[in-house]
């Protein structure tokens, strides 16, 4: 092989391996921004949409202008569980509860755990479908214990709803859905809906729900 050809081979090789470690930085990046954006809007316990996910997915749904609503669901006892068996069984025990949730037929469209034992749900439907998803997401919390490593463990959950009216903003929903399931949870009812001329005044979350 010529002294020239050498080079020109040489050259070329230099300029593959520049390019394909270009590549695998670029390749690395990527993946480090991919998993810096998911950790950023999942929760790192259950894997689910986080609050600011699940915010962005209900003020894309209000700016669609069709309706929907949210469910809002706080475990029942999980303290109990969590002091008696351990935050590792505890957290394993909300990743159950995710997946049963994750699990839920449409209209439900995205599960979400706002934050300790509360979660949500966005669902697509009228007034009629929202409450039926607050009930099945009730029933199926509540209707067979949880294998955990300790032993099964029965949980219930107080479930409260809304649906989308005039003017409605994210901020509005979660309020109205926290109004509703903390009256669930005072009554003992385990489903209840928002009902604006019936529904106690005082707000346990106040400042909790940002738009």
């Amino acid at each position: 092989m010529s002294l020239i050809l050498q080079g020109i081979v040489t050259t070329v090789g230099g300029i593959l391996a520049g390019l394909a470690l270009a590549g695998a930085l670029l390749w690395r990046q990527q993946q480090a921004l991919e998993s810096a954006q998911y950790d950023a809007t999942h929760d790192d316990v259950t894997g689910l949409p986080n609050r600011r996910l699940f915010l962005t997915r209900l003020r894309a749904a209000l700016a669609e202008g069709g309706p929907c609503g949210v469910v809002l669901l706080d475990l029942d006892r999980f303290k109990t569980v969590n002091d008696s068996l351990g935050h590792d069984t505890g957290n394993v025990l909300l990743t159950c509860v995710g997946r049963l949730l994750a699990d839920l037929d449409a209209p439900a469209e995205v599960a979400a755990r706002l934050s300790g034992d509360e979660f949500a749900l966005l669902v697509r439907g009228d007034h009629d479908e929202v409450a039926d998803a607050a009930r099945t997401a009730w029933r199926a919390i509540s209707a067979a214990p949880i294998a955990l490593s300790g032993g099964e463990v029965s949980i219930g959950a107080s479930v409260g709803y809304t649906h989308t009216h005039l003017h409605t903003s994210p901020r509005q929903l979660l309020a109205e859905a926290d109004e509703a399931m903390y009256h669930a949870k005072r009554s003992g009812t385990g489903v209840c809906g928002h009902h604006p001329l019936s529904t106690p005044s005082g707000r346990r979350s106040r400042d909790r729900h940002h738009d």
